[in-house]
């Protein structure tokens, strides 16, 4: 699936699941587990518990994600 393809929401980091694996949870209430995207970890960007970020999450499983970026 291409990047254009996945659905971007904003949520905030609510636990640190370890090895780059994170929940994140949804201004709508819904949780997600995301993954550290490989940008992230290319730059070293630490994204730590209460941290804003954006989710890519593909249309078809909503319950995972990739962490694009952090506000």
């Amino acid at each position: 699936m291409a990047r254009d393809d996945l659905i971007k929401l904003e949520g905030m980091v609510t636990r640190t699941l370890g090895g780059g694996h994170m929940e994140v949870e949804t201004a709508d209430g819904m949780k997600i587990r995301a993954m550290l995207s490989g940008r992230l970890k290319r730059f070293k960007i630490r994204v730590l518990v209460g941290d804003k970020v954006e989710v890519a999450v593909s249309p078809y499983d909503p319950t995972h994600g990739l962490i694009t970026y952090r506000k």
